[in-house]
């Protein structure tokens, strides 16, 4: 009898700061499918952990495992506006290698990695390619969007303290082994 409780506890169990959730969803753009995120392969996320946008996961609050949901993110909630500044042309001569240019690499849509002068990493794709310059766009590429979550609960547990530790969600407190330490982590009394 105390088996079936605990799993009717965890089944019933809502999105909340440092809860793993487990989500399947279609996510459009202007009515395409922009990803599909499976029930075979979710998402699984810890609450708060600053891992999704913060307006995704506040749209999720006190649902639980079986619920489905549906909403949109307007872009200052999700990606943000597109930036103008973040759309700068830079000489040709930087991306070469030896005096030469990779074939195939200046192409209109590549997503190239970059370093700004402090040497932080920054991806940008390539919106135009000129004589000597390209035109790079560092904006994030559904910047400017509205985004419609079309989805389900898959599960709602509490996150382990390591997970909680790390901040990260991590997939072996989904069977028991000598990780476990509570019953409650994984479902396994």
């Amino acid at each position: 009898m105390q088996k079936s409780k605990n799993k009717n506890k965890i089944s019933n169990m809502k999105i909340e700061k440092n809860k793993v959730v487990s989500l399947s969803y279609v996510l459009y753009v202007d009515n395409d499918v922009i990803e599909t995120v499976t029930a075979e392969n979710p998402m699984n996320f810890i609450v708060g952990t600053g891992y999704l946008l913060p307006k995704f996961e506040k749209n999720l609050l006190d649902k639980a495992s079986g619920d489905a949901f549906e909403f949109v993110l307007d872009a200052p909630d999700a990606y943000g506006e597109i930036v103008p500044e973040a759309i700068v042309e830079l000489p040709k001569s930087i991306f070469e290698v030896d005096g030469v240019i990779e074939p195939n690499l200046l192409v209109i849509g590549n997503v190239l990695p970059m370093s700004d002068t402090d040497g932080n990493r920054l991806n940008a794709s390539i919106d135009e390619v000129r004589d000597t310059t390209v035109i790079m766009n560092f904006n994030h590429p559904l910047a400017g969007d509205a985004l419609h979550f079309k989805g389900t609960v898959l599960a709602v547990r509490d996150a382990t303290p390591d997970e909680l530790l790390n901040g990260l969600y991590d997939e072996r407190a989904q069977s028991c082994g000598s990780h476990c330490n509570t019953h409650d982590c994984c479902n396994c009394n």
